[in-house]
Order: structure tokens, then sequence, then C-alpha cells
């Protein structure tokens, strides 16, 4: 069955886009479940410990970003390889910044908070993998193809503009304990974050531009 659809949708389908999407979308998942965990379920990164929150780290936290630094190596090498198919320059400024951060906040243990914050917005990958797979399959137009837009704006205003703009008041709250990190890591933590959220600023707002166009269809 895998063989027909690849046959079936030739030059449009490849295997190497279905890696690259499926490859995202595990990463997506598992980077997001550990950052959500290690954000809201433990102590790690809980105002109630002594000590600046820029410092903390442990085995898990330092691990995952392990996991996460080889997904944007291998990810950025597939961007590259078959440029522009799976991205502009701007899917490489993303990966690049976002591959720059989390290898320091790694091999430095600084600043793992913030580097968690941020790949909480992974979450939206998977629906954006999704809405892929339902246009090359022909479902651009059924009800599944609706739900999953409307999944990602909802997903994308709340992982990516709400929960940045929390992340800036933080940041805020806590810059006197920012200040006290290596110079690299503390320009780091101020503007990565805000080059990202511009873009997915950007991004959203060609997002809600195609949820209006499909809902207007559907009307």
């Amino acid at each position: 069955m895998i063989f027909s659809f690849h046959k079936s949708h030739s030059g449009k389908l490849t295997t190497d886009y279905t890696c690259f999407r499926g490859m995202s979308s595990a990463h997506a998942i598992f980077i997001a479940a550990v950052s959500v965990y290690l954000v809201a379920s433990t102590d790690l990164f809980s105002d109630r410990l002594n000590g600046p929150i820029t410092f903390r780290s442990s085995i898990i936290s330092t691990s995952a970003l392990g996991v996460s630094v080889g997904y944007f190596i291998t990810d950025l090498a597939m961007i590259f390889w078959l440029f522009p198919s799976l991205g502009g320059m701007e899917y490489v400024l993303h990966h690049t910044l976002s591959l720059v951060a989390i290898a320091y906040t790694m091999l430095s243990g600084e600043g793992q908070f913030y580097t968690y914050m941020i790949l909480i917005s992974e979450t939206t990958t998977p629906e954006i993998n999704m809405r892929w797979f339902l246009d090359t399959a022909g479902l651009k137009k059924s009800s599944a193809y609706l739900i999953n837009g409307i999944l990602i704006f909802v997903v994308w205003l709340v992982a990516r503009i709400f929960l940045f703009l929390y992340v800036f008041y933080h940041i805020y709250l806590h810059y006197s304990q920012i200040m006290k990190m290596h110079a690299f890591g503390y320009y780091l933590t101020l503007t990565v974050p805000s080059v990202l959220f511009v873009m997915n600023a950007m991004w959203f707002m060609k997002i809600l531009k195609g949820v209006m166009k499909t809902l207007s269809k559907w009307s």
C-alpha cells in the first residue's frame, strides 16, 4: 500500500519527504512531552528552590537536549540537501538559531528553563506535518483538513504566541539572574526567543489567512 501510494504521487511524495516529516513529528512529540514534564511536573525549575533558575539542569534535561541537537543537525542537513523543497532561508535561520541555542545550553547547563519553554512550541509540528500529508493525499477539501487547519491555528496561537509572551515576561522578572550567565548565554537568551517570536508571528498571519480562506469556502 505504501509503495502504491508513492507511485501514484510520483514527484510529489518521496521517501525523503516522508522520512523528514516522520522524523520531525517523532522528535516534536518527544521533546514537547519532556519539556512539559520538566517545566510543569518537576521542581527542577521551581521558584521555590534556592539559587538562580538559569543554572539548573539534570541528567534527564541535558540528555533530552542532546537528542534535540542530533535532530536539528540532521534536519538542517536535509534542508540543505533538498533545498529549497523543505523550506527556504527562513527555515535555515530558524534551525540554525535553535541548534546553537540548544547546543549551548546542553553543554553549559545554562538557561535550560528558557530552552525548554521554547521547545514546548514543537507541539505545532505534528499538525503542520499532518497538513502536508492530507494535502499530498488529495484530501485538501476534506473535513479532516479543515479540522487540522483550525487545530494548527489554536495550537500555534497558544504555543508560539502566548507562550513566547510569557517567556518574555519571565525573562523580565528574572533578568537579574540572566545577567549572571556567561555573555554568550546571556545574549542567546535575549535574542533567540525574540527572533523566533517575530518569525512565529509572521507565520501565524499566514496561518490566519489560510484558515479564513478555508472557512470561507466551507461557508
